[in-house]
């Protein structure tokens, strides 16, 4: 299982992933910025975030569980392998 940290960014403009930026020394916690049109009510924000995570790591979006963070901008996510 591989943990990510996101910054999130609900009501943007478009939907995207923004990788953290290549380093040589990887940091445990390097954080992916996700930007989703959904507003953050209700959960749609986190659904809409799962599944843009899903996407660009291609895997089913049932492989992907958001573990802290849910009323946050900053997140964690798990992805199984």
């Amino acid at each position: 299982m591989t943990r990510i940290f996101v910054k999130a960014k609900p009501n943007a403009k478009e939907n995207k992933v923004i990788p953290p930026p290549l380093k040589l020394m990887p940091d445990a916690e390097d954080w992916y910025t996700v930007s989703v049109k959904e507003r953050p009510a209700e959960g749609k924000a986190n659904q809409a975030i799962t599944k843009l995570i899903a996407e660009h790591f291609k895997v089913p979006h049932s492989q992907v569980r958001l573990i802290s963070g849910a009323t946050s901008k900053r997140k964690v996510f798990e992805i199984k392998n």
